[in-house]
């Protein structure tokens, strides 16, 4: 039973999906993140959902990244096991 269901998600609000991540430079993630969590330390090169693209440096393993981003790019990204929650 979801006793949230009829609530409308806010930002604020746990992610209901989950995607994991194979960085592209020329394909958009499924739906826009709510977060990015890495799992293993690296660069995280994305997207943003407003447009412009920015390398997050030396993100440690285990991190969400409470960021709204539409790709996350194979280019500059050296950071694993990523998945998008939206």
């Amino acid at each position: 039973m979801d006793e949230f269901n009829a609530h409308a998600p806010g930002l604020e609000s746990p992610a209901n999906r989950a995607e994991t991540v194979s960085p592209s430079d020329s394909l958009d993630l499924t739906h826009v993140s709510r977060a990015i969590y890495v799992g293993g330390t690296g660069d995280l090169a994305v997207t943003m959902k407003q447009g412009g693209s920015v390398t997050f440096k030396n993100v440690i393993g285990g991190t969400v990244v409470a960021i709204r981003a539409s790709r996350i790019l194979s280019a500059g990204t050296t950071a694993t096991d990523i998945v998008a929650l939206s």
